[in-house]
């Protein structure tokens, strides 16, 4: 049940300044260096920001030192590799296309529809890493559910993150699809651990009575699968990898599964 209690609400709420001051020196820097990609790294780094305004305002249970623990490891780790990924990299063609749509002055409407747009949507979607943090119930067996799919999900996605980022560092993978490893069982094995990684998040809000933090889990599976992720990823790649075509009919989209 959604709770109408204010204070529930209210430490949320009181995070939002503090995001808002995060996503404009983000907006500064990138408005500085003309590429806004530095958005990547600061996604995972507004939810992790959101959770913790939130429990330096209360004592610390249980779970809440669990969900900060498996929050900052997961914020901290995706933050690192995409810093590490993009560093010295230029502009993204998906930032290069949403700057090409909305020129001329770019530079001020990157404010709120990159970096305050994508600060409202983690903000929001934050709310199971809030009501995990705030409950005051038992610990309990669906907590450890939870931890523990979470956990399986940053693995899952750090391992498959660590083999694409080897793989492109060898010239000689230039133009190739990577189809092994984890990559053999999903063309977006990353994905499904980042996806993996909230529905551990939802399962300890629901250990604690929150039930309706299911929307959070099922807008990030949406985004991963049909917005920003699968299928802006796989629009066009056939073109710039020919080989990609065969590796989509061999193996599976997004759940790991033998390979045809």
């Amino acid at each position: 049940m959604i709770p109408f209690d204010l204070s529930f609400w209210q430490p949320w709420l009181y995070a939002l300044p503090y995001l808002a001051l995060f996503a404009i020196i983000g907006w500064l820097y990138g408005t500085w260096r003309r590429n806004v990609h530095v958005i990547d790294s600061m996604w995972s780094l507004y939810f992790l920001l959101t959770a913790y305004v939130v429990a330096l305002q209360q004592t610390q249970t249980t779970r809440s030192i669990f969900v900060l623990f498996v929050a900052t490891l997961w914020a901290l780790r995706l933050s690192g590799y995409l810093t590490l990924r993009n560093w010295g990299k230029p502009e993204d063609h998906r930032y290069q296309k949403i700057r090409e749509n909305n020129s001329p002055h770019f530079w001020i409407k990157s404010l709120y529809l990159v970096f305050g747009f994508q600060m409202l949507l983690a903000w929001c979607i934050a709310l199971p890493l809030i009501a995990g943090i705030q409950s005051s119930a038992t610990f309990n067996w669906l907590d450890v559910i939870g931890l523990t799919v979470a956990l399986f999900g940053i693995a899952y996605e750090g391992i498959a993150d660590w083999q694409l980022y080897r793989f492109k560092q060898d010239p000689a993978n230039r133009g190739k699809v990577l189809d092994h490893g984890l990559w053999a069982w999903s063309r977006h094995p990353n994905y499904f651990g980042e996806c993996a990684t909230w529905w551990g998040f939802f399962l300890i809000a629901a250990a604690a009575g929150h039930w309706w933090t299911i929307f959070s889990p099922i807008v990030m599976t949406t985004l991963l699968l049909k917005v920003s992720g699968v299928s802006l990823l796989e629009k066009n790649i056939h073109e710039r990898r020919p080989a990609y075509r065969d590796y989509i009919a061999r193996t599976s989209t997004f759940i790991p599964w033998p390979p045809k």
